[in-house]
């Protein structure tokens, strides 16, 4: 498997981890090869495979994944063990945590919240201030 990104030195800190910001390897998609993309805390957070792309200031961290074709935008932050994969969308201040899992041509943004078990899927919008969960306190 070809590599498409790569770890660059510059890094921010959330929650005492230590993330590093992406940089393109290779075209794919709408992302050029040299393109700066968002923040992980290692590899294992970003699928090398299919378009999965963290654009802008987003973060993935902790042992949250992302593949298939989701995009992550803006200033969205997915972390725990949370699971993005398909044809998703996570835009704006949107928070994936816990064991969350978002998949199948799903959207979620704005302030939303999604956490705990929760799962949303197959073309469901969640926006707004909305909180999902299976429970547990949001963040």
């Amino acid at each position: 498997m070809e590599k498409k990104y790569e770890l660059t030195d510059e890094t921010t800190e959330v929650d005492g981890k230590t993330l590093h910001r992406i940089r393109a390897l290779r075209d794919f998609s709408d992302v050029e090869k040299g393109d700066l993309g968002g923040y992980i805390e290692r590899e294992g957070n970003l699928s090398h495979e299919d378009s999965c792309w963290i654009y802008h200031n987003a973060k993935v961290y902790g042992n949250a994944r992302i593949y298939g074709n989701a995009s992550i935008y803006d200033d969205a932050e997915i972390y725990d063990n949370a699971l993005v994969g398909g044809y998703v969308l996570v835009h704006d201040n949107a928070r994936i945590y816990g064991d969350a899992g978002i998949y199948d041509n799903a959207e979620v943004y704005g302030d939303a919240k999604v956490y705990g078990d929760a799962v949303v899927r197959l073309g469901a919008h969640v926006g707004g201030y909305t909180a999902i969960s299976t429970g547990e306190k949001t963040k």
